[in-house]
């Protein structure tokens, strides 16, 4: 059992059942979940020999922020549940390890004390039903610093995830632990009905979306959950500034491609446009990192493993997974020799026969 899978092991000790079963769950059968790491797996290296590599850099830039590592955090919800010191000490761990933090929009600490951590840091969007309660927001999330919008487009509705709905009967989340930043009365106050129709994903959002976010921020906009070439060059067209490959995790629709196979198809798609490509899903190994770089992504988000550190030792634990990551991918760019990232190429993978 490696350091990660140590980790993973521990965080599973220290939570709830029913909060395990949630971070882990996939939708449906879990076929597009359960698939994520193995997708990575089966690209192998071609390593270059006799490479100078005996200084290698990480550092980067996303959108203009330079960070240390293009290892960032991706949004995910209930970290107040996960750890008592939440989204503050994600944003914390982030900072501590010289990466980026991009804040759920289903959050339970304050927005502005998550950038009081003085890392740079993303807001994830959900355009919800009642427009009013996204644009107040985003105008938020612009006043309190945050560098760019990333708005989800693959979650019209929920998708369903049969293991975690049979634990969570019954368990009740505080409203403040998902809403602390959507101001649903329009005077600061919390939301008491978990059913509030007007936070509910709209399910009638266009790329027409993209625009309109940007108008109402004056920040670039990510759009997060692309699988397709052409939906990539269609956001790209309607405004958006990158996209994540992205299938939410498995958590969406069961069955999705891997976000391993449909990477290239993407970064083809955007080419020569000036728009940056992300990932995530499934990466646990530096090796998964190399592999998304070299085939083109500017930089990767990881999910679960940060909620895994966050719930067994919070801040540290994130920064703990960050660079332990980060570490893994400089030992895998020595060994494939690419001193830089510029030098992580695609021709440096090959499917597995």
């Amino acid at each position: 059992m490696d350091w990660l899978e140590e980790l993973h092991a521990r965080s599973a000790e220290v939570l709830p059942e029913w909060l395990a079963a949630y971070i882990e769950a996939g939708a449906g059968d879990e076929l597009t979940a359960l698939a994520a790491v193995a997708a990575w797996d089966r690209l192998r290296l071609r390593p270059r020999a006799l490479v100078d590599v005996s200084t290698v850099t990480t550092t980067t830039t996303v959108l203009g922020t330079e960070v240390a590592t293009p290892v960032l955090v991706a949004p995910t919800a209930l970290h107040r549940s996960v750890h008592a010191d939440g989204e503050a000490a994600t944003a914390a761990g982030s900072a501590a390890a010289g990466s980026l933090y991009c804040l759920s929009s289903r959050s339970g600490t304050p927005m502005e004390k998550v950038a009081a951590a003085g890392g740079p840091w993303w807001a994830q969007v959900y355009v919800v039903r009642d427009r009013d309660i996204t644009a107040e927001f985003v105008r938020r999330a612009a006043a309190a610093g945050a560098g760019a919008l990333v708005l989800t487009g693959d979650t019209p509705v929920v998708g369903r995830k049969p293991r975690s709905d049979a634990l969570t009967v019954g368990v009740s989340v505080p409203g403040e632990y998902t809403r602390a930043n959507l101001d649903w009365r329009g005077d600061g106050t919390d939301d008491p009905d978990e059913d509030n129709p007007a936070l509910w994903q709209a399910p009638d959002i266009t790329v027409d979306a993209i625009r309109w976010l940007a108008e109402l921020s004056d920040l670039p906009v990510v759009v997060k959950g692309v699988l397709r070439g052409d939906d990539a060059r269609a956001c790209v067209d309607a405004g958006a500034a990158a996209v994540v490959v992205s299938n939410h995790g498995g958590r969406q629709l069961d069955g999705a491609i891997s976000t391993a196979s449909a990477l290239p198809e993407v970064v083809a798609a955007v080419a020569e446009t000036g728009a940056e490509v992300y990932v995530d899903g499934g990466l646990r190994r530096g090796g998964h990192v190399l592999r998304a770089l070299a085939l083109g992504a500017r930089a990767v988000f990881v999910g679960r493993p940060v909620l895994w550190g966050l719930a067994t030792s919070g801040a540290d634990g994130v920064q703990t997974v960050l660079e332990g990551l980060t570490d893994e991918l400089v030992h895998a760019m020595m060994l494939a020799g690419a001193p830089t990232l510029g030098r992580l190429t695609p021709d440096l993978v090959t499917d597995s026969p």
